[in-house]
């Protein structure tokens, strides 16, 4: 008897290619067949669980007085050149070429210095030793998928000469039919056709409802725009990251965008001189502002991520590495209500979750 045919995908689903051992660089198998590629930031990489899936699409909301989405823009960026990763980008200034001199470059891991311990000086503080180098090499692990920027230092130019990088300008372009055909011939190369992911694409379109583009004023143009760059992200080895200001959309096309993100973040800047919240945020000097996270991507599965916060402060360690820290859902005085202290990274779960 013949066997019965087993259906590999449904109408719930996306055709993701299973990856149970990725063999290119900046590549991590997830659950249900999901690959992620890292988002530049270990935090958020952590946050969301793992990254930012393949086929998906990221809709970044800017704040018009926190240029904090550029940092999101640049540590995904460079985290795709250091992987040699093809990159697109686009953005609304005449020269777009010149942004990729203001990426960061990862920081150079510090060299082991450390030595095997004297025999003599027992065996507890060899235990010690070997498990610090146990540390040292599941570091070394995740270095291989993301990395850490130091953002005041440029991107070497090794990085960037030789490598597949598109740029282009939205500037004087009165429709969207440029960027449409930049967008799908760099996706024609990373289409899905086998379980084998040869190489992976990412795009990153900056402020892209900028009133400084001709097509500004044509919201329904933009969302046919979104909507097919998603279609094409559907089935394609590649990630798009969008920023654009939803204060200069009307409300209703601003949703519309927001609902056809498959991850939506945004960015909020935090006042200056705020006396009451520098009362209640811990370390409020060394804060930049703050990054919400609306939306999780759903690739494969209905079951949502839960998130234990849903609001980060963005600050720079060591003036140099950004990172994101989760505000405290607990009062420290012991009233009711909640706490604006920083405490340390939240990670993500999954559950039933309405966003």
């Amino acid at each position: 008897m013949a066997a019965p045919n087993v259906r590999s995908s449904s109408s719930f689903s996306r055709n993701i290619s299973v990856v149970s051992s990725p063999q290119i660089p900046g590549l991590k198998s997830g659950p249900n067949g999901t690959a992620f590629i890292s988002t530049g930031i270990r935090d958020l990489d952590r946050i969301l669980g793992g990254g930012y899936p393949l086929g998906s699409l990221v809709m970044v909301m800017e704040d018009p007085e926190a240029p904090h989405h550029m940092d999101l823009l640049r540590t995904f960026m460079s985290q795709g050149l250091v992987n040699n990763q093809p990159l697109l980008y686009a953005s609304p200034s005449k020269d777009p070429k010149g942004f990729l001199g203001t990426l960061p470059h990862p920081a150079s891991s510090k060299e082991d210095k450390s030595t095997a311990p004297d025999p003599d000086q027992g065996e507890s503080l060899r235990i010690a030793w070997q498990y610090r180098k146990y540390l040292e090499s599941q570091k070394n692990s995740i270095d291989d998928y993301s990395n850490d920027f130091d953002m005041r230092k440029p991107l070497e130019r090794q990085f960037l000469s030789g490598r597949p990088i598109d740029c282009v300008s939205l500037l004087d372009t009165s429709d969207l039919s440029v960027a449409q055909d930049h967008c799908s011939t760099f996706l024609s190369k990373f289409s899905r056709s086998s379980s084998n992911i040869a190489s992976i694409g990412r795009i990153a379109i900056q402020s892209f409802s900028s009133p400084l583009c001709e097509y500004s004023d044509k919201e329904s143009d933009m969302l046919s725009f979104i909507r097919l760059l998603k279609s094409m992200l559907m089935v394609s080895n590649a990630v798009a990251i969008v920023t654009f200001p939803p204060s200069l959309l009307s409300p209703s096309s601003s949703k519309r965008l927001q609902h056809m993100a498959d991850t939506l973040l945004s960015i909020k800047a935090i006042p200056d001189g705020d006396k009451e919240l520098e009362k209640l945020l811990t370390g409020y000097k060394d804060i930049n502002g703050f990054l919400n996270i609306h939306k999780v991507a759903r690739i494969n599965t209905q079951v949502p991520v839960i998130l234990e916060a849903k609001t980060f402060s963005m600050s720079l360690k060591k003036r140099r590495f950004l990172a994101l820290e989760c505000l405290n859902q607990a009062p420290v005085d012991g009233s009711s209500g909640t706490s604006y202290g920083t405490s340390g990274s939240c990670s993500s779960k999954s559950g039933a979750l309405d966003f």
